[in-house]
């Protein structure tokens, strides 16, 4: 457990993420799914992430659904975090405009089932709608407890100061993992400067990381990997290559390459907590593990002259794949 920085929220430090339940990486079984939100809730997650975009309030629903029992029984057990402010494929796939928040806080309260959200986030940065405009809408929305706290994803350095001018950024939502590290330089110094929260997302790389995929991996149509070239030709193959290093390094450490993975981002200073999906109930239960992995200095400095012979990818945004 951890507390997420100045939103003062206690948390477990893997964070259960349901982006893989909104349809954007393929088909999946939704009795399992739910089982292994149920599972991770047994062991000890009380930490749950989705958004308003996953698969347009699917996700949501999912995850109201396998929380249903913890959420009449004592509702303040689970703290459940979600996003909103954009609209992939829509004329304006950015929107943190306070019409579009509010209208989407009252739909996430539903597909939830909740009276409340604790920890609301702009999911991707608006620049056609004003910071102020933006953090103010949020504060109305915490003044009227229908959301608890505030907190942002995506955000760079700049756009969290001016957003704080406004109203105190809570929670920072950024992507991270060994072959994605730009937020080491921004935001995450001004995040640590500022006590903010930070939740990572794809800490196992969505899926590079996991040491399931081979250099000739497909992926249906339907899964935005599909159409990203981290996962094509040389950047796939070179990746794939520093990942059965890395599972040689595991092995040491009697763990698998996603416990280290998951270990070393939650090793980083200023990271409270690392997302992790999953579909199954297996699945979350090595996950969990790796927020146990001691890893030296020395083990740390091996992390990275393993990892200095990949290729650093991007990811998924609101207007397309990179």
């Amino acid at each position: 457990m951890t507390t997420l920085g100045k939103s003062g929220l206690e948390v477990s430090r893997i964070c259960f993420g349901t982006w893989q339940l909104g349809g954007e990486w393929g088909s999946f079984d939704e009795d399992a799914a739910i089982g292994a939100i149920r599972h991770a809730r047994d062991l000890g997650v009380n930490f749950f992430d989705t958004a308003q975009a996953y698969g347009f309030g699917a996700a949501e629903s999912l995850l109201g659904k396998a929380l249903r029992d913890d959420i009449r029984r004592d509702r303040d057990s689970v703290v459940i975090a979600t996003k909103g402010g954009i609209e992939p494929g829509g004329e304006r796939p950015r929107n943190a405009s306070r019409e579009f928040l509010r209208r989407g806080v009252e739909e996430s309260l539903r597909h939830l089932g909740v009276d409340h959200i604790d920890l609301y986030q702009v999911h991707w940065p608006d620049s056609d709608t004003p910071a102020e405009e933006t953090a103010s809408a949020l504060q109305e929305l915490v003044d009227e407890g229908k959301i608890r706290h505030v907190g942002v994803s995506n955000y760079d350095t700049a756009q969290l100061a001016e957003f704080d001018r406004t109203r105190p950024v809570e929670t920072l939502q950024p992507p991270y993992h060994l072959f994605r590290r730009g937020i080491e330089a921004d935001p995450l110094p001004y995040a640590r400067e500022h006590d903010i929260g930070v939740l990572v997302y794809s800490a196992l790389g969505s899926g590079l990381l996991t040491g399931a995929l081979r250099p000739d991996s497909t992926f249906e149509a339907s899964d935005w990997r599909s159409q990203s070239s981290a996962f094509q030709g040389e950047n796939l193959r070179r990746n794939l290559a520093v990942v059965d290093e890395l599972k040689e390094f595991a092995a040491g450490k009697n763990a698998t390459v996603s416990q280290v993975a998951i270990a070393w981002v939650l090793a980083q200073p200023g990271v409270h907590v690392a997302i992790v999906g999953a579909r199954r109930a297996r699945n979350i239960e090595d996950s969990l593990a790796a927020a146990d992995l001691d890893l030296t200095d020395a083990d740390l400095a091996e992390i990275e002259r393993i990892t200095a012979k990949g290729v650093q990818v991007e990811g998924a945004s609101p207007e397309g794949v990179a």
